[in-house]
């Protein structure tokens, strides 16, 4: 007699039984991705503009007495923001276990987009004093409190609705948003910085960005109002969610801390070489290398638009060879490769800049195509929001956000044009590890879930090759 295991497989190739699986529609799969995405494009748009513009915030917001002094102020308000998205992925990131994704990722939009659209209504320090800097903290740690509990929902919203074989592809768009608000930003601030004179853009000009938020704020609430819960969430039916946040963090870090670390040190190396690229190289090429501020701002602005389109070819790539080669590929090029981009920048010609950018470039999509459908697969659905948030949102604060006032301050203390790419070495031999200790996830039903697919034959065929892999 036949076992139960093959009778199963061969009633599934005649359609005699329904495949247990979860069958996703591909037009709500899109539209799960795009309110998705809107979320980091809004995310994103505040740190191209705030990057990109933070020589002028630091003559608006701080007093004028040394302007390494405020260079460093801006910055230091900068990573602030970042200290507290902790508590944000703290708080955001279990409730969103507990009362759904959708509410939670909308709350976050909201407040994040308020965040912003309020830096752009703050007097400037010629006006009110001391209590410019201050409201501009203040606006900052709304910001970095409200983003604690974005990229972790929308990395887990997304994952939770891909179908297992193209996962990495859909989540992937979530990175290419990063990118592209990250332009947008970066964009108009360069757009403005070239139309207006300089009195006009520190006097008045440098508000419009940030006012901008609030459309897109309403724009991003109304694509996930639209939404229902992620399949997996619905067939959690919440009955298995912690009932308290302070319950949901200790059975996080009580019971799985082991991809805690590993979520923490991959996040660790696709941030610090994201903020370094992002945040810190527009500063890096006016303040250290002497360029005028305008052809710093288009030389790293054209870094990232020629590689963003990349993201979604690795994303779908990694769909067929698996997340890890590329992670691991990405790390490898860190610890070779920083030490002479860095010193390709640092000769100064506009094509030897734009290469040593390119290759940092490069190396970050490694990772942004990659880790927004990885993180997710480290942890099962009753804790998956909050695990991811708070993993994240750690390591962001402690590496990511940190990383442009650490650059500043070793290049200050040192002297040494090239030693910013230390840390992305460092950074590089911790994403090795941390590649090493994690299990492949491309293809793989996420923990906890049915495998999930876009219709009958292909459920068939994913419940039989989670079976043949058990």
């Amino acid at each position: 007699m036949p076992s139960a295991g093959k009778r199963r497989r061969r009633e599934g190739r005649r359609g005699g039984a329904e495949p247990d699986a979860t069958i996703v529609d591909e037009g709500q799969v899109k539209r799960a991705v795009a309110a998705a995405a809107i979320g980091n494009t809004v995310e994103w748009f505040d740190f191209g503009v705030y990057s990109y513009i933070a020589v002028v915030i630091s003559q608006v917001f701080f007093p004028a007495a040394n302007p390494t002094a405020q260079l460093l102020s801006t910055f230091a308000t900068f990573a602030v923001a970042f200290l507290v998205r902790p508590l944000g992925g703290f708080f955001f990131g279990p409730l969103g276990d507990r009362i759904g994704r959708r509410t939670v990722l909308a709350t976050t939009m909201v407040t994040m987009a308020l965040g912003t659209l309020s830096i752009g209504l703050i007097p400037s320090y010629a006006t009110i004093g001391i209590w410019a800097p201050v409201l501009l903290l203040v606006a900052r740690l709304v910001q970095g409190f409200s983003t604690g509990g974005e990229y972790g929902g929308a990395a887990t919203f997304v994952s939770e609705y891909a179908p297992d074989r193209r996962r990495g592809f859909m989540a992937s768009w979530l990175e290419f948003g990063t990118l592209t608000g990250y332009s947008l930003g970066a964009g108009l601030v360069t757009l403005l910085t070239v139309a207006m004179s300089p009195q006009d853009l520190l006097t008045w000009g440098w508000r419009i960005p940030f006012l901008l938020a609030g459309p897109l704020g309403i724009i991003g609430l109304y694509l996930r109002f639209r939404l229902e819960e992620s399949p997996a969430y619905r067939a959690s039916s919440g009955a298995q969610q912690p009932s308290a946040t302070w319950r949901g963090l200790r059975t996080i870090f009580g019971e799985h801390w082991r991809p805690m670390l590993k979520c923490i040190g991959l996040v660790l190396v696709f941030n610090v070489t994201n903020y370094m690229l992002t945040a810190y190289m527009p500063t890096y090429l006016t303040a250290v290398l002497g360029f005028q501020h305008t052809s710093a701002l288009s030389l790293v602005l054209a870094t990232m638009v020629l590689v963003m389109g990349l993201i979604v070819v690795l994303g779908r790539f990694s769909d067929r060879i698996g997340r890890l080669p590329i992670a691991g590929l990405g790390s490898a090029a860190l610890v070779v490769l920083s030490f002479p981009a860095f010193l390709l920048i640092g000769v100064g010609s506009t094509a030897a800049v734009v290469g040593g950018l390119l290759v940092i470039g490069l190396t970050l999509i490694c990772f942004s195509s990659t880790m927004p459908s990885t993180l997710p697969a480290l942890f099962p659905t009753e804790v998956r929001y909050g695990a991811v948030s708070v993993g994240f949102n750690i390591s962001v604060a402690l590496f990511g956000g940190t990383t442009p006032l650490i650059a500043e301050a070793l290049v200050a203390a040192t002297g040494m044009r090239p030693v910013p790419a230390f840390l992305l070495v460092v950074a590089g031999v911790v994403g090795l590890v941390a590649v090493w200790a994690t299990r492949e996830p491309a293809g793989r039903a996420l923990p906890g879930s049915k495998p999930t697919a876009t219709d009958r034959e292909e459920a068939r065929e994913r419940v039989e090759e989670e079976r043949e892999s058990e």
